[in-house]
């Protein structure tokens, strides 16, 4: 079973923390990984590419000129694709591109994303995170504390309003609750901080 060193935002070992070997300790599965990043990307895809067909650009119906005897091509209207600011034949409508994956594909690739941040040394626990006041600069100094300098995924599972709002506008780090944790934000962050509350919730809940 992992066993992972809680710390305070002093960075100081304040205890020791047992987790779960099913969630922390399983096998990195790559081919898993690859498939929630890809279902997570085509859930926020917005799919809103639109293009109008003849029926719906403006111009007029009306035949521009007699069928015979011009000697120009024949030519029934100005809304023609053959035509500049005609219509546009088979372009792209607005659609879903989400799609379902099996859930326990994604518990599985779940698990996998956290052994590996655990076993790169990425993710590490946090006895709570008690910010006294809404300072951005001072929760950057914080996280530069606890050696998580890049990219950063908080995780949180209390009303942390000083925490939000210090959090909310430095760039790289973002805040989720446990329930909210997903691949894509694990794999795209470099550290991983979670609250020692949070990592008993994800194990008791991905066991």
């Amino acid at each position: 079973m992992p066993s992972v060193d809680i710390i305070d935002l002093s960075n100081k070992v304040v205890g020791t923390l047992e987790l779960s070997d099913d969630v922390f300790g399983v096998p990195v599965n790559e081919n898993l990984l690859y498939e929630a990043v890809r279902h997570h990307l085509a859930c926020v895809r917005r799919g809103t590419a639109s293009t109008k067909t003849r029926h719906e650009v403006a111009g007029s119906g009306k035949k521009l000129w007699k069928q015979k005897g011009t000697g120009r091509a024949r030519m029934g209207s100005i809304r023609s694709p053959l035509w500049r600011h005609g219509g546009t034949v088979h372009g792209p409508q607005p659609r879903d591109y989400s799609y379902k994956l099996p859930k326990k594909m994604q518990i599985g690739a779940l698990k996998s994303a956290l052994s590996a941040k655990l076993r790169d040394g990425e993710l590490r626990v946090v006895s709570e995170f008690a910010i006294s006041e809404v300072k951005s600069k001072a929760m950057r100094k914080l996280l530069d504390g606890v050696e998580a300098s890049r990219t950063i995924l908080l995780v949180d599972n209390t009303a942390n309003r000083n925490l939000a709002l210090s959090s909310r506008n430095l760039e790289g780090v973002k805040l989720v609750s446990s329930r909210e944790v997903n691949v894509y934000d694990l794999l795209g962050h470099q550290h991983v901080l979670l609250t020692q509350e949070a990592a008993k919730k994800l194990s008791e809940a991905l066991a």
